[in-house]
C-alpha cells in the first residue's frame, strides 16, 4: 500500500508542473495589456504602468514569469492579485464556500443517482425506468443556466421555499438550491451508470448462483450486485469532484456565490495569471486526491483490486 501511494505521489508532481505551465501560457498569450486594463477609461503615465508591470514581474519573459511563479509557490507565497490584496487570503475565503458547495452537490448526485439508478434497474423495461431514463436524458440536454434561472425563478421567487440568491451571507440553507443546480447534470449521469451496471448484474451468473444457494433477495442485492455496480459509478465521482469546484462558474453567478468560479471567472476577465494558475493549481490537487480515494475505495469494492505489490 505505501509502495502504491508513494508511486501516485510521484506521478503528482509532473501533472502538476504540467498544468501550471498550460494554465500559465494560456494566459500569457491572451492579447490585451491587464495592467492598462486595471485603470479602464483612465490613461495612466507610463511610469506608473512600468512600476506595475514591475512589480507583478510582466516585464520579464515568458519563462522568467513562470519560474518566478514557481518559486513563490514552492516558498508558499502566492503573491498578490491586481487590487494588492494576498491571493493566499483571497483562496482561504472563497475555497471553503465552493467546497461546501461541491460536496453538497456531489452527495445530492451520490445518494439520489445511485438511489434512482438502483430502482430504475431492478425494473428495467417498466414505466419507472422508461421515466427515469427520459428525465436523465432531458436534464443532460438542457443547459446548466437554464436549470438555474428555471429553479431560481420558481422555487426561490414564486414558491419562496429557498434563497434565491447567496450573496454575503453564506450558509447550508442558502447553498442548497445552487447545489441542486450543480448536481443536476451529474446525477442524470450517476443514475444511467447506476441503472446499467445493476441491470447487467442482475443478469450475471454469480448473482444466479447466490440467489440458488438461498441467499435473500435483498442480501443478493446489496451485497452482491450493488456492491460490484458501484466501481464505475464511484470512478465517476471521484473524477466529477474536482469538475464541480471548477464547473461552478455558472452556477455562483446565477446564484450570486462568492466563491472560486466567480473569482476564477474575474482573474480571467483581468488577466491575473498568477492568481488563475493557483486557483488551478489547488484543483488539480483536488484531483489527484479524490482519485487517490477512489483507487483506494477500489480494493474496498472489490477484494480482487490489491495494492501491496
Amino acid at each position: 500500500m505505501l509502495r502504491y501511494l508513494g508511486r501516485r505521489l510521484l506521478q503528482v508532481i509532473p501533472v502538476f508542473f504540467g498544468v501550471t505551465l498550460l494554465v500559465y501560457a494560456m494566459v500569457f498569450a491572451v492579447p490585451g495589456d491587464p495592467i492598462r486594463a486595471m485603470f479602464g477609461d483612465k490613461q495612466p503615465s507610463d511610469a506608473v504602468i512600468n512600476a506595475l508591470r514591475a512589480q507583478y514581474n510582466l516585464d520579464q519573459p515568458f519563462f522568467v514569469q513562470y519560474f518566478l511563479f514557481l518559486k513563490n509557490l514552492l516558498s508558499f507565497n502566492l503573491g498578490v492579485d491586481f487590487t494588492g490584496r494576498p491571493i493566499a487570503d483571497i483562496l482561504a475565503q472563497i475555497y471553503p464556500v465552493t467546497a461546501q458547495l461541491a460536496i453538497m452537490a456531489l452527495v445530492i448526485e451520490a445518494v439520489f443517482g445511485i438511489v434512482a439508478g438502483l430502482i430504475a434497474g431492478l425494473n428495467k423495461g417498466k414505466v419507472f425506468d422508461a421515466t427515469l431514463l427520459v428525465f436523465s436524458l432531458l436534464l443532460i440536454s438542457v443547459p446548466t443556466f437554464v436549470i438555474g434561472f428555471v429553479l431560481q425563478l420558481v422555487i426561490g421567487l414564486q414558491l419562496g421555499w429557498a434563497r434565491p440568491t447567496v450573496g454575503s451571507s453564506v450558509d447550508f440553507n442558502s447553498l442548497i438550491l445552487p447545489a441542486i443546480v450543480l448536481a443536476s447534470v451529474s446525477f442524470a449521469y450517476v443514475l444511467r451508470l447506476t441503472r446499467t451496471s445493476v441491470a447487467e448484474g442482475m443478469d450475471a451468473d454469480y448473482v444466479r448462483t447466490a440467489t440458488a444457494k438461498g441467499l435473500s433477495r435483498g442480501r443478493v442485492i446489496t451485497v452482491h450486485v450493488l456492491r460490484n455496480s458501484l466501481i464505475p459509478v464511484v470512478t465517476f465521482l471521484g473524477a466529477d469532484l474536482g469538475n464541480l469546484m471548477g464547473g461552478a462558474i455558472v452556477t455562483e453567478a446565477i446564484f450570486n456565490v462568492p466563491g472560486v468560479g466567480q473569482k476564477l471567472y474575474n482573474s480571467i476577465i483581468r488577466g491575473e495569471g498568477p492568481t488563475i494558475v493557483a486557483i488551478v493549481s489547488l484543483l488539480v490537487l483536488v484531483f489527484v486526491i479524490s482519485n487517490l480515494v477512489v483507487d483506494l475505495l477500489y480494493a474496498w469494492l472489490d477484494p480482487r483490486i490489491r495494492y501491496d505489490k
